[in-house]
């Protein structure tokens, strides 16, 4: 029934369009399933394309009426073909590999960090007092302590004490450091006082709980967010930048051969324009682009206090200005910050809790180690109890290294495990409200970072208060991750017909990760999977909660966030797992935001290009709209069918096509 409605359009198509339609096509592509992304998500069998454009969608016979002398003519052999993706939140300057230290993320003890950083030393020949960068560290898998390495600092000790070495999260969020790099931390534009448990009482008391302790209360090497910056090392995207800048060309190839043809960058300043105008001038960008621009409101706080978001403003339009009229690029969104990131740290003494602003207090576990030396709950502080009053009481008291033991010794628990926090915002409540209204004003989408139920709760109300203020309600505003999203938001996103950019391969049951989110939201006892994912409990039942979004009108669109966790855009085990909410060997987590395959599919191609403003151009495989699409070396539609969802992430790109061009081969690529 669809490929025969696809058919019939494009019949009719050629009838009405006269002699034009019918003009011979430049290419002409047969004997392929084409899933269009259109309206009736229609397949189809053929497609020709003249002058970059599609001109015909629809069974074979159409499109042999395009062949002329010398059109090229592809038979296929029943592949499938999709538009061409578009990753509506990914960070495309740090996806190209460089020769670096890097884990790629992969799991690793404490112990096995010394050997593995004093290779990079040896291999990148880095002279003593020199940075030791070590890149796509996983924050949340493995870093099982031990005697020997017995915290994050004490590891990185190990590998060298006369180099400052920063392990940096790949998340973005996370880092670690050793003893050469906290003593030369220093507030900005003052001196160096190092990071030590005096300073944390004094001088970078306002970042303490940014900052992970040892049960001596020193810090154990864990920083998180804007805490990092104290230390001073070297930006890691700045270095790889600057690597890039040599050959720039490989972002751009990198996105086509895993069949990404338009990209939000989500998150640029104004430095990294030089790689998308070099781009643009050496005709070497293969992707339409949006510029999410990003500007620290903070930055632009006057001596009054006052924050001049008329100069963040003229910046940002002169930014859009300069692109205005460019087919490829556009920077037509500005992006906000509504929280960091939810994970706490079960390894710091006392645990240090999820930073992201939370709707309730975090619970505060006591963790343990089981008969197999595996992390787990044994219990939660009282916080309504009489120690942990006397300790908000009188916290003085309880800040002498003896005074700690004691504590612990009686109770069971340090008592910095006595504090009640909900987390924090980014940003103060009303600077989010005031920034997203002049933004909206001045006609920018908003893009915003939330992860936890209350930071999205806050990013509605400031898109829902920049909508009132200015009466637009057309533009494409977006909110990013939303790891947990309360029932009474998910109703409000729909009402609001808002893009959610989901990268989707998040929404799984890894126990190291579970260890790090779900006992400071949910009471837990022990560390199997039953007990961290209870399907009766909030946070099961509100994770990743994209089905439920779907059904109440929420607009799905997909964002790798790439090189978070890892450099590939990945998009198929996307798909996968937005399909299966699993990873390989792993029981699948809050399955009933399970989606289908087309959901998933729109999400990468037609629902993209409408968080983009741009759906009128691409994003489907329709009469009129640029040829931008993949071939596929297997039916993920097909697999779904057959049961086989767990092999989606197995697809390959066999070629990509971008305005009517081949601008990737497999064939060619070996």
């Amino acid at each position: 029934m669809q490929i025969r409605f696809a058919a019939a359009i494009g019949a009719l198509f050629l009838v009405l369009a006269g002699k034009s339609a019918a003009a011979p096509a430049d290419y002409v592509l047969t004997q392929v399933q084409i899933y269009t992304a259109d309206a009736r998500r229609s397949m189809a069998q053929a497609l020709a394309v003249r002058d970059g454009k599609i001109v015909y969608v629809g069974d074979e016979a159409g499109a042999r009426m395009l062949i002329g002398t010398k059109t090229q003519v592809q038979v296929g052999g029943g592949q499938l073909v999709l538009p061409g993706l578009v990753d509506a939140h990914i960070h495309p300057l740090g996806i190209v590999d460089q020769d670096v230290c890097t884990l790629k993320s992969r799991k690793i003890s404490l112990e096995a960090l010394a050997p593995f950083i004093k290779d990079c030393i040896t291999r990148y020949a880095i002279k003593p007092g020199g940075w030791v960068i070590v890149q796509q560290w996983d924050f949340a898998n493995g870093n099982a302590p031990s005697a020997a390495a017995p915290t994050l600092r004490a590891a990185l000790d190990r590998a060298s004490q006369v180099h400052p070495i920063a392990l940096m999260g790949n998340d973005g969020h996370h880092a670690a450091f050793n003893s050469v790099a906290l003593a030369g931390a220093k507030q900005p534009h003052g001196p160096v006082v190092g990071l030590s448990k005096a300073t944390l009482k004094s001088e970078f008391a306002a970042y303490k709980k940014l900052i992970g302790v040892d049960a001596a209360g020193e810090p154990d090497g864990s920083i998180n967010e804007d805490a990092r910056d104290l230390v001073g090392a070297p930006d890691f995207l700045a270095l790889n930048f600057f690597a890039l800048i040599k050959a720039p060309q490989k972002m751009s190839e990198r996105l086509s051969s895993v069949g990404i043809t338009a990209v939000q960058d989500a998150a640029v300043i104004a430095p990294w324009l030089y790689v998308y105008d070099t781009l643009l001038k050496r005709n070497q960008l293969n992707q339409r682009v949006n510029l999410i621009q990003h500007y620290e409101p903070e930055d632009f706080r006057g001596a009054d206090g006052h924050i001049d978001y008329e100069a963040i403003v003229a910046k940002a339009v002169a930014i859009r200005k300069r692109y205005q009229d460019n087919d490829l690029v556009r920077a037509e969104a500005v992006k906000i910050f509504a929280d960091g990131v939810l994970e706490g740290n079960p390894y710091a003494n006392p645990p240090t809790l999820p930073e992201s602003p939370s709707l309730k207090p975090y619970l505060q576990p006591i963790f343990a180690r089981d008969g197999q030396g595996q992390l787990e709950v044994r219990g939660y502080v009282d916080l309504d109890s009489k120690p942990c009053k006397a300790v908000r009481a009188s916290p003085e008291a309880y800040d002498g290294d003896d005074a700690v033991a004691a504590f612990t010794q009686s109770n069971g628990f340090h008592p910095g495990q006595c504090e009640i926090s909900s987390g924090r915002f980014q940003h103060e409540r009303q600077v989010m409200l005031d920034y997203a209204r002049v933004l909206h004003e001045a006609g920018f989408a908003l893009h915003i970072h939330a992860i936890g139920d209350a930071a999205v709760n806050v990013a509605i109300d400031a898109i829902e208060a920049a909508r009132a203020a200015d009466g637009v309600k057309t533009l494409p505003d977006t909110i990013a991750h939303l790891q947990v999203v309360s029932p009474e938001d998910v109703s409000r996103i729909g009402k609001d017909r808002l893009y959610l950019a989901f990268t989707y391969s998040w929404a799984t049951a890894v126990p190291d990760y579970d260890m790090t989110v779900v006992p400071f939201f949910e009471r837990v006892s022990g560390n199997s999977y039953a007990a961290l994912h209870n399907p009766s409990t909030y946070y099961e039942r509100q994770f990743y909660p994209a089905k439920s979004i779907r059904d109440a009108g929420g607009i799905l669109i997909a964002g790798s966030d790439a090189p978070v966790n890892t450099t590939d855009p990945q998009p198929f085990v996307n798909i996968e797992i937005g399909v299966t909410r699993a990873e390989p060997g792993y029981p699948p987590a809050n399955p009933k935001e399970r989606l289908t395959v087309t959901d998933l599919i729109d999400a990468y191609t037609i629902n993209g290009a409408r968080a983009m403003g741009r759906q009128n151009e691409f994003g489907s495989i329709e009469v009129g709209k640029s040829a931008d699409f993949i071939v596929l070396d297997q039916d993920i539609i097909e697999l779904t069918r057959q049961g086989r969802s767990a092999d989606i992430s197995k697809t390959k790109v066999l070629e990509t096509w971008f305005r009517g061009v081949k601008v990737y081969s497999a064939v060619q690529d070996r």
